[in-house]
């Protein structure tokens, strides 16, 4: 079986493949200083909460946006794992041509998702994966995209950077205009991100060529989706299947 990993800035998925069969999938917090013992006792105890066993997996691959972690994963795969993990990342096969000054910054997650993406939904499609940070790609025939602050991140920079101005739950309010500080915050961070996805969305599909199909993914994704008709997806799991076909087109050898 193919143990996929992806690791962002707030949370690790892992997800485990029996061919195209999604068999089971955790989500952890990500640690910036661990082990790889650290890594091999934390996947033992997701395993045995399935009733699984580590020895069962065969195949390894690893997007990850924080370097702090790469060796610790890598030594892990090797040592407890027995696999050579395909690490997603300059000379690794992908099939998605890259329409940036240098694709070297794009990020592993973006290039699984526009992979994904476009395998399952066809082009041209825009994919919005909330995250820390929130990423737009449009995919063609080939990726290009935005970067903006998530939501977390918005609301961490407003409170630290105010005197008067105190954390809120981020959630929609019923109301567009707020009638106190509360739902004042929660109107300006949760419908300004709405309004932000609705503008981005529209400018992408009109340089696409005025359609697209617009796919949400990542740890927010379901506070804003249901919030606007722009997007007409929720796909949670898209960057581990896009990871999954990266896997199939680099795992001649292991």
């Amino acid at each position: 079986m193919l143990l996929a990993v992806d690791v962002g800035n707030t949370n690790v998925t892992f997800a485990l493949f029996d061919g195209e069969r999604l068999e089971a999938d955790w989500r952890v917090t990500s640690h910036r200083e661990r082990t790889a013992d650290e890594v091999a006792v934390e996947l033992r105890e997701l395993f045995d909460l399935r009733g699984l066993e580590l020895g069962i997996v065969t195949g390894v691959v690893i997007s990850s946006v924080v370097p702090n972690l790469n060796p610790a994963l890598l030594e892990a795969s090797r040592r407890y794992l027995h696999c050579e993990p395909v690490m997603v990342g300059p000379g690794v096969k992908t099939s998605v041509r890259v329409r940036a000054e240098n694709p070297r910054e794009v990020g592993a997650d973006r290039i699984a998702n526009a992979l994904a993406a476009f395998t399952k939904y066809g082009g041209p499609v825009v994919v919005i994966d909330f995250g820390t940070a929130v990423t737009y790609d449009a995919i063609n025939a080939d990726l290009g995209g935005a970067i903006a602050p998530g939501v977390e991140i918005s609301l961490d920079a407003l409170v630290s950077q105010t005197a008067m101005l105190r954390r809120v739950e981020p959630v929609a309010p019923d109301s567009v205009i707020g009638r106190n500080t509360v739902t004042s915050i929660q109107s300006g961070l949760v419908w300004g991100f709405v309004a932000q996805v609705e503008g981005m969305v529209a400018r992408m599909v009109k340089e696409l060529g005025g359609s697209a199909y617009v796919v949400a993914t990542g740890g927010q994704a379901a506070l804003v989706a249901g919030l606007t008709h722009v997007i007409e997806k929720t796909d949670p799991l898209l960057t581990v299947e896009g990871l999954r076909l990266i896997y199939l087109q680099n795992a001649d050898g292991r």
